[in-house]
């Protein structure tokens, strides 16, 4: 099945099987990170839509571990940057109805929590199809390393996802009942 045809499939599953109850604990999260040492200060998160899993108790958790949140920022030519944002930071709505920081102050994180489609066993991602993150993720990594953590219900696994060239894979994927490596 091509990746349109597939993301419109989990869409369907997606918005049918969606429960804003059904999330990853954040104190959870916490204890993932402590348990594999990372050595973080910086963390990207995104504002959840398209019945993606919600991350905002995570960071907002987080915000109050003094890491320092960053949200995605559309730019240009599908790019797309890391702003600071807190839980009490005003947002704007951006050309594809998601909510983005006023802040222009670009953080480069050391740790990206990244929504997807689906995802496989390998830690392959379905994204929407823009390509922001895989050129955001190929961006990133010419400056700095950086942890790469897919958030998903365990519903979005499928056994293979279709990838090309351009794709990058992730390091982690955690769903409400299991964490990928």
């Amino acid at each position: 099945m091509n990746k349109s045809l597939l993301r419109k499939k989990i869409f369907k599953i997606k918005k049918k099987k969606f429960h804003k109850d059904l999330n990853i604990n954040p104190n959870t999260f916490i204890e993932f990170l402590k348990f594999n040492k990372f050595n973080i200060k910086n963390i990207g998160g995104y504002y959840p839509s398209n019945y993606e899993i919600d991350d905002l108790s995570i960071l907002e958790l987080l915000g109050r571990k003094n890491y320092r949140i960053a949200m995605p920022s559309i730019k240009k030519n599908y790019q797309m940057d890391f702003c600071k944002w807190s839980i009490q930071d005003p947002l704007k709505i951006n050309k594809f109805g998601i909510p983005e920081p006023l802040i222009s102050k670009i953080i480069y994180p050391d740790l990206l929590l990244v929504p997807l489609v689906a995802f496989d066993n390998r830690l392959n991602r379905l994204g929407y199809g823009g390509g922001f993150y895989d050129r955001y993720i190929e961006k990133i990594e010419k400056i700095k390393k950086v942890i790469k953590i897919g958030l998903a219900f365990s519903f979005q696994k499928i056994s293979s996802v279709p990838i090309n060239q351009f794709d990058k894979k992730l390091d982690f994927i955690i769903t409400e009942k299991e964490i990928l490596k």
